[in-house]
């Protein structure tokens, strides 16, 4: 049994970039497209979403663009994002707004995951303690200074453990310190793994290839958080979705079409 009835996959940004910062020591001087993306679980016990992206504010205030996505040391720039791609505004298009939102999960605490929380102001956020110590360290460029500093509504959490009745967390470390996927028992059909960040592409599951950046060069535990995906997958013959596979993605419900 499980509480979960929809799930929407939802584009919040679009990010081009090389290759090998996807597929580590694999693609270097491929520039691909990626998408950005948030998903909304819907259960019987509220809703939760899984990710937030960007900061709206970061990439399209000019000053603030300067800072944080200075070219000198981030090499590609800012994503792609549009208003009508903030979570509220898409929320709006469901007749629901942040006040609807019961529980964010976040994978991991990178700007391209977290940002976004400063659009859902008020509603529980779920991190791991080993990725919010990590977080805090400032020794990765992808942890931008005012988005990993914990607030009151933040829950810090040790481990596996389920969010719901079909919704489970998933410790998979290796991109980030405490790096998380979601299981997601679908009311129909197969069931879903998120992935997150620890497969951002089909060939990182297929081929077994760490992230580009992986944290403390810890390439091999990256490694075994794949395997450990795949072994759940393929035991309980769920769905593995990458995280950042433009072309999978398109295999997706576009939102505000929804799985069930």
């Amino acid at each position: 049994m499980t509480s979960v009835t929809k799930m929407w996959p939802i584009l919040t940004a679009t990010h081009q970039y090389d290759k090998s910062l996807s597929t580590r020591n694999r693609g270097v001087g491929q520039m691909i497209k990626a998408p950005i993306l948030a998903y909304l679980i819907e259960t019987k016990n509220g809703r939760i979403l899984y990710d937030v992206g960007c900061d709206y504010n970061k990439i399209n205030d000019p000053s603030l663009r300067a800072h944080y996505y200075n070219p000198e040391v981030f090499e590609f720039g800012a994503p792609d994002m549009d208003p009508a791609q903030r979570l509220p505004n898409q929320l709006k298009r469901l007749g629901l707004t942040s006040t609807d939102i019961d529980l964010i999960f976040l994978s991991h605490l990178h700007f391209d995951h977290a940002g976004g929380l400063c659009d859902l102001c008020g509603s529980e956020v779920h991190i791991q303690a080993d990725e919010l110590a990590a977080a805090n360290q400032a020794d990765d460029l992808a942890y931008f200074d005012n988005e990993v500093a914990a607030q009151e509504s933040w829950v810090v959490k040790e481990g596996e453990y389920d969010l719901s009745l079909g919704v489970r967390a998933i410790s998979s470390p290796g991109h980030t310190a405490g790096h998380m996927s979601l299981w997601i028992e679908m009311p129909k059909g197969p069931p879903v793994i998120l992935a997150g960040d620890a497969a951002d592409l089909i060939e990182n599951i297929e081929d077994e290839i760490a992230p580009g950046n992986c944290w403390q060069n810890q390439t091999e535990l990256a490694i075994e958080s794949i395997r450990k995906i795949k072994k759940i997958a393929h035991d309980e013959r769920a769905e593995l979705w990458p995280n950042h596979d433009i072309v999978f993605w398109k295999t997706l419900k576009q939102f505000p079409e929804f799985h069930s």
